[in-house]
């Protein structure tokens, strides 16, 4: 029976009056009186994931959508341990999670208890883990430390990250006297956005005699700074490019396709060097510049004068402006750069096609990752929100895919956990229903991906959402199979599967759920279509082969066109004669 005015009331009522509406996670015994409490409310809806990455998954997901702050429910114990890797990514790619987590009851702790995470008397320490994983993490004692604990943690989350909250369940099942209405909540706390001042960056562009190279990224995405990116491309005469998981930042239609150069890195086009390389100035827009992406661009970036703006210093050396709005930063930005201000010296740059890594032909069965991502790319229309998952299929989609026009491009790129799109892709899509902006996600995925987190297929089609699963079924993890073929002489492999019919096998297992397996090129623009074109839930599986290499710059020679393989890549890849 509910009783008003718990812990775990207040938590779901300040969740709602900020804005969330969904709870992702898995129930459990020391996380079900959060449930309970979401239950008798009608603007919050607790979702039942099957696993609780996939729920970290989700919320992340939700958030990078558009929606603020995405927020995961998990259990004691192996429960909550299940949630690391899913805020690892959250924490490497600055999104904006709160995780709920349930512990054991505070008058058991170190006293032997089921799943005891206290850390007393030498048992696992929660606040010391998530800790390393959060940019925020507390451990409640008292019922009242939920008043200052909630608006602290949604505001370190709203800073681009994980926040944590260590929930006894005694704690949750308590009474707490909620504070008096002063019109704005306990939970709506705001951090205050910081910005250096831009002037260094302002005199830079006005002083550049030649041609601009700008470089988008992430942070683009989270501040919905597109369309402010777009105007001060034009501003420049820029050439865009855009780190891997920016994608839909620029150079979809509408905002500057005609002067975009592709993406940057070791899955991205190679004409972004060569541009940078011609430029008189690059600009880092909202991203760090890992080392994913700024393969093949390191000695550029040391060469050509380099600016950044954003919210986070990027790993190379740079005059860097520190801004956490990028709308508003370049609004101001492309205004002080406008009439009498815009700089006199900027030159449209010629007109440089867009190229694209060139791997081996590949002559064995199964559909080619290009002629897939061709029938996709004809097939998606604009609005259609796309997740990628790691792998040969993920690189594949990252570089021969485009984005669609309105629709976000989600690939995880923080930790690169494998089955990580089945979870966001669900995520997002719950957000777009309740947002009013519904329209069909799209996953793509390998199999070796889905054997891990697939089983999310039955969560969408447990609240019949609008997403279409395409799984690229090679048999294997087949990253390291190329792997194992090009730096350990092919000698063996490890990384082959058995073969599967995922589609027919997802039919039977899910009476109701449109699925389709296809093995031949010809089959595959009709199977899409009917894929594309159902309510719910669909599963296309597609026939590849493990062998074939993909858009992988690491994979491939180095030429004057092809970014030189990453440290990263080379230096653990010595092999046994």
């Amino acid at each position: 029976m509910v009783e008003a005015h718990r812990v775990v009331d207040h938590i779901v009522g300040q969740l709602a009056a900020n804005g969330v509406s969904h709870i992702f996670g898995v129930d459990g015994a020391n996380i079900e009186d959060l449930y309970d409490a979401a239950y008798f409310r009608d603007d919050i809806t607790a979702v039942l994931a099957k696993h609780e990455f996939s729920a970290a998954a989700m919320a992340d997901g939700y958030s990078r959508s558009g929606a603020g702050i995405g927020v995961v429910a998990a259990t004691s114990g192996g429960g909550c341990l299940n949630t690391v890797p899913g805020l690892g990514e959250s924490l490497a790619s600055r999104v904006p999670v709160l995780a709920l987590i349930g512990q054991a009851p505070t008058t058991l702790d170190g006293d032997g208890a089921f799943q005891d995470t206290s850390g007393q008397n030498g048992s696992l320490d929660a606040h010391a883990l998530f800790s390393s994983v959060s940019l925020y993490c507390r451990r409640l004692l008292r019922p009242d430390d939920i008043l200052t604990a909630l608006p602290e943690a949604l505001a370190a989350a709203r800073t681009g990250g994980p926040a944590v909250l260590l929930l006894p369940k005694d704690i949750q099942q308590a009474g707490v006297e909620e504070p008096a209405v002063n019109g704005s909540g306990a939970g709506t706390a705001v951090p205050t956005a910081l910005h250096d001042d831009p002037q260094v960056l302002e005199q830079a562009l006005r002083r550049v005699d030649g041609p601009i190279t700008i470089i988008a990224g992430e942070q683009v995405a989270r501040d919905d700074a597109r369309a402010e990116l777009e105007l001060l491309r034009a501003t420049l005469r820029a050439r865009v490019a855009t780190v891997p998981d920016a994608k839909d930042v620029a150079g979809t239609p509408g905002f500057g396709s005609s002067s975009a150069l592709g993406v940057a890195g070791v899955m991205g086009h190679p004409g972004v060097a060569a541009a940078a390389r011609q430029s008189a100035l690059c600009l880092l827009v909202g991203t760090r510049m890992t080392v994913t992406a700024r393969a093949g661009l390191d000695s550029v970036l040391g060469s050509v004068p380099t600016y950044s703006i954003g919210a986070q210093v990027p790993y190379p050396a740079c005059t860097h402006v520190r801004s956490d709005d990028l709308r508003e930063s370049l609004t101001r930005l492309a205004r002080a750069l406008s009439g009498t201000g815009r700089p006199a010296q900027v030159r449209v740059p010629d007109h440089l096609p867009r190229t694209e890594l060139r791997p081996p032909a590949h002559h064995g069965p199964g559909i080619r990752y290009r002629v897939a991502m061709a029938v996709l790319d004809s097939a998606l229309t604009d609005g259609t929100d796309i997740v990628v998952d790691a792998g040969n299929v993920g690189a594949s989609a990252i570089h021969y895919l485009p984005a669609r026009r309105d629709g976000r491009f989600i690939v995880a790129l923080g930790m690169g956990g494998m089955g990580y799109s089945f979870g966001a892709g669900i995520g997002m899509t719950f957000h777009r229903a309740v947002s009013g902006t519904a329209r069909r996600t799209v996953v793509i995925a390998g199999d070796g991906s889905f054997f891990m987190h697939g089983m999310e297929i039955h969560t969408a089609m447990q609240y019949g959402l609008p997403i279409t699963f395409v799984l690229f079924d090679n048999h294997a993890h087949a990253m390291c199979v190329t792997r194992e073929q090009l730096f350990y002489q092919d000698r063996y492999s490890y990384n082959r599967f058995g073969p599967s019919r995922l589609g027919a096998g997802l039919a039977a297992m899910f009476p109701g759920l449109p699925a389709y397996d296809v093995t031949e090129t010809r089959q595959l623009p009709q199977a899409l279509g009917m894929a594309l074109d159902t309510e719910g839930p669909s599963v296309l599986s597609i026939e590849c082969s493990a062998d074939e290499i993909p858009p992988f710059a690491a994979f491939l020679a180095t030429t004057d066109s092809t970014p030189s393989i990453p440290e990263e890549n080379r230096s653990h890849v010595t092999a046994r004669a």
